[in-house]
């Protein structure tokens, strides 16, 4: 039996329609603004300043200015039950579980989204606000349990901390007792989702796994990628073009790299840019695996030229991609603007809903 019905071959192949009617809009748009760029403000050379991060004595980091978190919430009124499980106390991280209420009453178990989150590698936690309303909502348009991990942060914990975080996350998630993960989720329909970093962090850890064959870890369905965070030591059209993108300008964009890749590298390692050196024979694991991933950006984002490409390889690649770009808008976007994280989580509920 076909992994997928005609119809639902029918939507993968519109997805690839507008995807392709997109790209080809951003590279007129390449072409013709290429002519009229912005010149770069100077960038501090200190990235910790650059940053507004205040290094300690002691190698940490102080960061001023820290965003409100919220609890977790178990009232039963709620249409998204949430709890707090720690992972590994020695490392201090920790998942934050979400369960859509009408889950307890479904005959069939559901989907497990795990999700990482975004800020730089250096920025915000499961626990933040904006990220916590992010993943309640989501549980319930998406109707699927997600799992948002908490993982170390740089440049405290310089990359490739996060990813062993990530995939020890997904060992844990396999072998954990808790009612909700034991008896409520489909462990052969997960995915690995993340925005921004988070999106880097679910691209390099399901690499991992997929290299690795884990039996201690999921079944991997497929990864969902939003906004991801790469980049590269040659500029594309889109980064100098939006070079002084008050979300995400080229300068903030180069401190968070040098603060969180391995000491003396450059933009072009691995963990950074996934087109450089053995970066395209790296997506060989994932066709052989099978996963469908999907890709989301927008026009006002940096860096969507390195998002698009990315697609583009992959499918030259023959992995099974869907990219979905949208012209406009900014780089984390769905963070701060509800109707726009609701539309997000109309594709990603359809993305999943295609593969079952």
């Amino acid at each position: 039996m076909p992994l997928f019905s005609f119809s639902h071959y029918k939507f993968l192949w519109r997805c690839s329609i507008v995807f392709a009617f997109f790209l080809t809009l951003f590279f007129i748009a390449n072409s013709l603004t290429l002519q009229a760029q912005s010149t770069s403000t100077p960038c501090n050379k200190d990235p910790y300043k650059q940053l507004n991060l205040i290094l300690n004595q002691n190698g940490t980091v102080t960061r001023p200015n820290k965003p409100p978190d919220s609890p977790p919430a178990a009232d039963p009124s709620l249409l998204v039950l949430s709890k707090d499980l720690s992972i590994n106390q020695s490392k201090g991280t920790w998942a934050r579980v979400y369960l859509p209420r009408a889950a307890q009453d479904h005959r069939s178990k559901l989907p497990l989204v795990v999700f990482f989150h975004g800020g730089g590698f250096i920025f915000l936690s499961a626990a933040s606000t904006i990220f916590h309303e992010f993943c309640f909502n989501m549980a319930n348009d998406v109707d699927a349990v997600v799992v948002s991990v908490e993982y170390r942060l740089a440049p405290e914990h310089r990359l490739p901390a996060a990813y062993d975080d990530a995939v020890e996350a997904l060992q844990w998630i396999k072998a954990s007792q808790d009612n909700w993960l034991k008896n409520l989720v489909d462990y052969s329909n997960v995915f690995l989702m993340g925005s921004s970093a988070g999106g880097n962090i679910a691209y390099n850890a399901g690499l991992r796994v997929a290299a690795a064959a884990d039996d201690k870890i999921p079944e991997i369905k497929g990864l969902i990628l939003v906004q991801p965070f790469f980049s590269g030591t040659h500029r594309t059209g889109s980064e100098r073009r939006l070079a002084n993108e008050p979300h995400l300008g080229l300068c903030f964009n180069d401190a968070m790299w040098e603060l969180s890749l391995p000491v003396g590298v450059d933009r072009d390692h691995k963990y950074c840019n996934p087109t450089a050196g053995k970066g395209r024979a790296r997506l060989e694991l994932i066709k052989r695996l099978g996963w469908w991933v999907l890709v989301t950006g927008c026009g006002g984002d940096p860096l969507v030229d390195r998002q698009v490409h990315l697609v583009k390889l992959m499918q030259e690649k023959g992995v099974k991609v869907v990219g979905h770009f949208t012209p406009g808008d900014y780089h984390g976007i769905q963070d701060s603007e509800p109707l726009k994280a609701k539309v997000l989580y109309g594709v990603i509920k359809t993305f999943i809903s295609a593969l079952n």
